[in-house]
């Protein structure tokens, strides 16, 4: 084999991580508002809501309606990926789309894409007109005492429904809820969803598409344990739109010799990405015991 990886080899290569990395790499990706940026820092704008007022005379002024208006700043972060292969007739196996090398480059990043979506659910804001005011997520919004002794329960996911409903949140959004294995084990479990009735969480078993009281599941196990009470994860139920995901640059791939490393092959991928919470009322924190 020519010890020259050609132009075709790494953009096959960097076609099958970025296949790879939209469709098993990240479990979150989907679930988010996804923006493409071009700059460190990138701002998103946002108008409030106002009401109408009520005309009391003919001919009189009109109506100075100052809509509020606010903006959330995003910072992009750099993520790389790097792995040599030693024997030159093993390159050959990076066009593969299955390949072990392409997989666990894609697996990595979408990893590293879960986390910093995650942070952004549970994190602090960056608000204000330059992104220097910190707005952490409300206690409204934590509505499960770290000191309760219940897993996920059909009552948490009623309260984290009704939070949404009470702000309008429009009920056309997609909702979703993230959690690790002991929430649908929870779930599975109760009584609710064992009945035929209330059974389409149970698809989860299967790994397929699910829905319970509006919202879709994701089965994630890069949620954090709460900080003051280890035995609680911290789950989420959100909006599609409840997080922005700046991307800078999506998917790069690079195939080299690596003269410093005898030669070998080194296969490297990279992005930059950062996510910001954009309305507090979207997301609602749900502790459970586990």
């Amino acid at each position: 084999m020519s010890s020259q990886i050609t132009t075709s080899f790494v953009e096959q290569y960097k076609n099958n991580v970025q296949l790879l990395s939209q469709s098993m790499g990240s479990k979150l990706r989907g679930a988010v508002d996804i923006e493409s940026v071009q700059a460190n820092n990138a701002f998103f704008e946002q108008i409030g809501s106002t009401a109408a007022i009520k005309r009391t005379s003919r001919h009189g002024d009109t109506p100075q309606i100052d809509v509020p208006h606010a903006r959330r700043r995003v910072s992009l972060e750099d993520y790389e990926w790097a792995d040599l292969v030693d024997e030159s007739d093993k390159v050959r196996m990076l066009i593969d789309p299955t390949s072990t090398y392409a997989r666990a480059a894609a697996a990595a990043m979408g990893r590293s894409m879960d986390d910093v979506i995650i942070s952004a659910l549970g994190g602090s804001a960056s608000t204000g007109v330059s992104g220097g005011t910190s707005t952490a997520l409300p206690s409204a919004q934590k509505p499960f005492s770290s000191s309760q002794s219940d897993g996920m329960t059909v009552a948490k996911l009623l309260e984290a429904k009704k939070l949404m409903d009470l702000a309008d949140v429009d009920p056309s959004l997609k909702r979703y809820v993230v959690c690790s294995p002991t929430q649908i084990s929870d779930l599975l479990n109760t009584t609710e969803v064992k009945s035929s009735d209330f059974n389409t969480v149970k698809a989860l078993a299967q790994g397929t598409v699910n829905s319970f009281l509006g919202f879709e599941f994701i089965m994630s196990n890069r949620l954090s344990l709460d900080a003051t009470n280890t035995d609680d994860r911290l789950c989420y139920a959100f909006t599609e739109d409840a997080i922005k995901l700046a991307v800078g640059k999506d998917v790069q791939a690079k195939i080299s010799e690596r003269a410093d490393k005898s030669y070998s092959t080194q296969v490297y991928y990279c992005m930059s990405i950062g996510a910001v919470r954009m309305e507090e009322v979207k997301v609602v924190e749900i502790a459970c015991d586990e």
